[in-house]
């Protein structure tokens, strides 16, 4: 029995291990900005267009990085907050794996969308 134990426990601990990359598209934006939807409101408010210098701005002023989707208006997480900047308003895809627990890619490649 003891055996059992010992082995479940073992299987559990590297099934996470396990998960397999995927590839998820959108645009590289900022945290708050996707909370609301996208960068509509931020815009309005400053007067500009330009999702690259509202990401970037959000981000300084403490927003995090996040891989948004316009059509579902879903937005994950980025475990890697440096990669990220060089594509900062631009459509991206992202091949990582999804921590669905906590929303967050683990990113292992960002490249401009084609």
């Amino acid at each position: 029995m003891k055996k059992l134990v010992l082995s479940i426990a073992g299987c559990l601990l590297l099934a996470p291990g396990l998960a397999t990359a995927a590839t998820f598209s959108g645009e590289i934006m900022d945290s708050p900005c996707a909370e609301g939807g996208g960068h509509a409101s931020m815009f309005k408010k400053e007067g500009t267009n330009d999702a690259k210098a509202c990401t970037l701005a959000c981000v300084k002023a403490g927003g995090k990085f996040v891989l948004f989707n316009d059509s579902t208006k879903k937005y994950y997480m980025l475990d890697n907050q440096t990669k990220p900047r060089a594509f900062a308003g631009q459509q991206v895809q992202v091949t990582g794996t999804l921590n669905k627990t906590s929303n967050t890619i683990h990113v292992a490649e960002i490249k401009a969308a084609s």
